[in-house]
């Protein structure tokens, strides 16, 4: 996996601040939310398939 870093971005202008993963506007917190409420990894990136598996991972750090 890249380094996190690479993966996630803080912006003022998206989602207020909100940690999202890179050149999207999906947060690290909606992330962490889907996995909570049970989804899986492909189950996650079929509904959003601009993540990928080290996006996830690098929510997850």
């Amino acid at each position: 996996m890249k380094n996190y870093r690479e993966l996630i971005s803080i912006n003022p202008n998206i989602r207020f601040g909100k940690p999202c993963i890179k050149n999207t506007r999906i947060s690290v917190g909606d992330i962490l939310g889907w996995l909570a409420a049970g989804m899986t990894y492909d189950e996650i990136i079929e509904d959003f398939p601009e993540l990928s598996i080290d996006s996830i991972r690098a929510a997850l750090l």
